[in-house]
């Protein structure tokens, strides 16, 4: 099985992601309005510019993820 490094630009938006292993993947500018990445493993991800309005990052691993300019409105489980 291969594995997925560059989904920059993509249109995720509502996709169900809970407890994906996503570690390391280029997501700039990608689309995530509404998407399920609960307990998703997003450590070390690039998330500049990412559209995470609505989405649900409840147990999410965000460690050293870059989230510069994205957009968090509305997003649960950053509390």
């Amino acid at each position: 099985t291969g594995s997925i490094s560059e989904l920059a630009g993509a249109n995720l938006s509502n996709a169900a992601l809970a407890f994906a292993d996503m570690r390391g993947v280029n997501f700039e500018g990608t689309n995530f309005l509404g998407a399920d990445l609960a307990c998703a493993n997003l450590f070390g991800a690039n998330l500049r510019g990412a559209i995470l309005r609505n989405a649900d990052l409840r147990g999410a691993n965000l460690t050293g993820a870059d989230l510069t300019g994205a957009d968090l409105r509305g997003a649960k489980g950053l509390g």
